[in-house]
């Protein structure tokens, strides 16, 4: 029995509640590209535009996936599955292509962002810390929707506390709360540019939302822990971002950390941060091609892992040899 229902809707028996969802959805949130749009929007806005723009970002983003979300959990149907009733079978196929092709990519992607600054900070050689933590990686990501409830209830609290004591490190480096808000960009971003790097940082990623959202146990549970997950995860990591960038000119949380000498918290927080992000990304791509393929999404996800390793090595060489 194929306990991910890659090919049918999900039984309500097999639906969770709102508690399991909710940490699941914050887990998706958690996303560290968000955290560099974050530095370009902080960078190029005043801290009261910057909020303003997060909040209209995020309503925007939170009404697409609250609306995808609603539909997932109606009809227990995955992003792929829901795809065939906007371009049939056949034309679904292209949807999950591309859609599994970018988060097999960005798997492969994260596991560099992971071992290029931990192999600068520890001193460790990139090639195995990419080869481990792609096969750790991928082994969460075939045990599923449970896999992803249990490291999403250990990466949220840990990464939102030991990235919240960074910032504050960081508030108190630019001289307070006051002189963060009194911040002015040397060169300002448009409404139209702020906006729509809001919006596009997870534009892809919240498309696959009923991925997850089709396990919630009803409609209600489903948006709600979408939306608040979208305005809580979201914009922390805008906000990591973009405190990061006007303190210390770094985006990332975990490389703000690096330069504060918090060096286990800092690699904490980026392994947690981007292994929430691949287990997604697997667990979403398997999803994808299971519908292309029909076979198990466990068994493709091992495939998928297999190649977004390869990737990353391939980075791995390109960035020893640039």
């Amino acid at each position: 029995m194929d306990k991910e229902f890659s090919l049918q809707a999900v039984p309500q028996a097999n639906r969770n509640g709102f508690w399991k969802m909710f940490v699941v959805m914050l887990g998706f949130t958690f996303f560290s590209a968000s955290m560099l749009s974050g530095g370009e929007l902080g960078l190029g806005l005043t801290m009261q535009e910057f909020i303003w723009m997060v909040l209209l970002g995020n309503l925007i983003l939170g009404a697409y996936t609250g609306g995808l979300a609603y539909i997932a959990a109606k009809t227990g149907l995955s992003t792929h599955l829901l795809a065939r009733y906007a371009f049939g079978e056949k034309g679904s196929y292209l949807a999950s292509f591309l859609l599994g092709g970018t988060q097999v990519g960005w798997f492969g992607v994260g596991l560099a962002m992971f071992a290029v600054p931990v192999s600068a900070a520890t001193g460790i050689d990139r090639l195995p810390l990419v080869i481990i933590s792609g096969i750790v990686m991928t082994f969460s990501a075939f045990f599923g929707m449970k896999a992803l409830a249990i490291l999403s209830f250990v990466a949220v609290p840990a990464i939102t506390i030991l990235g919240s004591v960074s910032v504050g490190k960081a508030i108190e480096s630019v001289g307070g709360l006051s002189e963060l808000m009194a911040y002015q960009p040397e060169e300002a971003l448009g409404v139209a540019t702020a906006l729509t790097i809001c919006v596009a940082s997870f534009a892809s990623g919240g498309t696959l939302t009923p991925d997850f959202a089709r396990f919630a146990n009803t409609k209600r549970n489903a948006v709600v822990t979408t939306l608040i997950a979208f305005f809580i995860g979201n914009s922390l990591m805008f906000l990591f971002g973009a405190v990061g960038a006007i303190a210390t000119g770094l985006s990332d949380i975990s490389e703000v950390m690096f330069t504060q000498g918090l060096v286990i918290p800092a690699i904490l927080v980026l392994g947690l941060n981007i292994w929430t992000t691949n287990d997604n990304s697997l667990y979403a791509s398997g999803l994808g091609f299971s519908n292309i393929t029909k076979i198990k999404k466990s068994k493709v996800v091992i495939f998928n892992g297999l190649v977004g390793t390869i990737f990353a090595i391939w980075l791995y060489n390109t960035l020893s040899t640039g």
